[in-house]
């Protein structure tokens, strides 16, 4: 199995998506431990000082204005866990707690945090053991960081609480903790809010997203590219020099993988034919110029994620000269945002989607396809209900695009009185995601038929890949009505799978 060694220094997207995902094992760098052990030092020479220091020897939030006495500290750090860990709602899903937890240990390991390796090597041997804390949707308010979240996620490290075990079932922290001979952490100075307080779950929820997106808009690419081949559309907008004089990087890319898949077809450039045109309809001529925005959106995200996958955020932090300081860093701002702005660039991306669908799918704008496609329509409806469903998921995908990071409700006595709801962004943004997935598998239904019923024109090799493909994933070809649902749902698959790339890029090499 994979292994992935954290350092100091921060750590990769691949790396949070090899231990979210994929269950790669974690170790601790030397490096790591030893920067660990001396933020510990520090931190107890400030414990044995009678000046208060914030959540060294002080209480939390508006309450840090107690100064907390020797004996209480441990007590103080296991309650503030507990206390927090007051999230509602459904569960999370285990990729993105296994991300959270990660992510929480990446600075950990830092060095500026106060934590002793113990605790950092406890927080490793849960996630190798497959043990995944029960996290609820609701309680992180993306400041100061998820903190509901990540204090669920620190009660399973107390040997408290709820947790998933390696075979699904859910039982109590303690016990899945002694099965795999894990002893529970006894949290020390700061150690309690060191596992609090961070951007983690709406990061790792930006990681994953940008890796689910990187294929998805490449599926539009393809869906586009089909819709244009089935409407006999044009390819000469997609030529490299229209696209120079207007340098949008990810336009440009768009633009390169249409032209790939229509290589070689014979169903591009009938203007002329029974039904003249100037030019194709915005949805097919504009399709680089919307999707490419998007893909540009998702490279300022990346570059925001590869910041804060590099960031130690914590608060108070441990410094180099041995200081400890309180900051902000914990704010999600930064994240939040482009958490909303990729949720408004899928929410268009599958607008102009459902609108390709439905040209395929009327008489009046298809240039000679039948009404919906239908095998006998008036008997037939085709898919007609189909394009309803995509209409429903795109007016879904607008509203999930009103942005989160707009909003701020106060919360600990007007001490945090700004917060970023980060968390939220991230949550819809995932849910945009699946529905944007289920968008393109319609239009995918739709051109694909639309190909077929183009007797006498041969499409481009690498539609032809996909119709076969997608025929032989289980999805059916024109023919009379039968049972949609499931045709659909292994569009969805063959989408979601990354099947329709890969059929794809077996012809073409790459797309960009």
């Amino acid at each position: 199995m994979h292994t992935v060694v954290v350092g100091t220094s921060g750590v990769t997207a691949s790396d949070v998506l090899a231990v979210a995902r994929d269950g790669a094992r974690i170790e601790l760098s030397a490096e790591a431990v030893a920067a660990l052990a001396a933020a510990r030092e520090i931190v107890d020479a400030l414990a044995a000082k009678p000046e208060p220091v914030y959540g060294v020897s002080t209480g939390f939030g508006a309450l840090a204005t107690r100064h907390i006495s020797p004996e209480l500290r441990a007590r103080l750090q296991r309650n503030i866990v507990r206390s927090h860990a007051a999230g509602m709602g459904p569960r999370v899903e285990r990729e993105v707690v296994r991300a959270l937890m990660f992510l929480r240990l990446k600075t950990v390991c830092s060095g500026h945090t106060g934590v002793r390796p113990e605790v950092a090597q406890t927080m490793a041997d849960i996630l190798n053991a497959g043990i995944t804390p029960v996290v609820h949707e609701y309680g992180s308010l993306g400041c100061s960081g998820d903190l509901a979240p990540l204090s669920h996620c620190a009660l399973t490290l107390m040997g408290e609480g709820d947790a998933e075990g390696p075979d699904g079932a859910v039982r109590p922290a303690g016990e899945l903790l002694a099965e795999h001979g894990i002893a529970p952490a006894e949290l020390r100075e700061k150690e309690g809010l060191a596992l609090l307080n961070g951007t983690d779950g709406m990061l790792g929820m930006l990681v994953m997203a940008l890796a689910d997106l990187d294929m998805l808009y490449k599926s539009a690419d393809v869906t586009a590219a089909l819709s244009l081949e089935a409407l006999l559309g044009t390819d000469r907008v997609l030529a490299p020099e229209l696209h120079a004089i207007r340098p949008h990087p990810g336009q440009g890319a768009s633009a390169a993988n249409m032209l790939a898949v229509l290589e070689g077809s014979e169903l591009t450039g009938h203007h002329q034919d029974d039904a003249p045109r100037v030019q194709d309809a915005y949805s097919v001529r504009c399709a680089p110029q919307v999707a490419g925005a998007g893909r540009d959106t998702m490279a300022h995200a990346r570059l925001v994620a590869e910041r804060e996958l590099a960031s130690a955020v914590d608060n108070p932090v441990v410094l180099p000269d041995g200081r400890v300081e309180s900051n902000g860093n914990f704010h999600g701002a930064p994240v939040a945002y482009v958490l909303d702005f990729l949720a408004i660039a899928v929410a268009d991306l599958a607008s102009i989607a459902e609108r390709r669908t439905d040209r395929l799918l009327d008489k009046n704008r298809s240039h000679g396809l039948p009404p919906f496609l239908a095998d006998d329509a008036g008997v037939d409806s085709g898919l007609m209900i189909a394009q309803y469903t995509q209409a429903a998921l795109v007016s879904e995908l607008k509203r999930l695009a009103v942005p989160a990071s707009a909003d701020s409700i106060p919360s600990s006595a007007m001490q945090e009185d700004h917060v970023s709801m980060g968390w939220s962004a991230a949550r819809k943004l995932r849910t945009a995601v699946d529905n944007l997935t289920r968008v393109l598998a319609v239009e995918l239904y739709a051109a694909t038929r639309g190909v077929e019923l183009r007797e006498g024109l041969t499409p481009a090799p690498a539609s032809r890949a996909v119709v076969e493909a997608v025929r032989a994933a289980g999805v059916q070809g024109p023919g009379p009505d039968r049972f949609l649902a499931p045709d659909l749902a292994a569009a969805d698959a063959f989408v979601r799978e990354g099947h329709l790339v890969a059929a794809v890029e077996k012809v073409t090499g790459p797309l960009r």
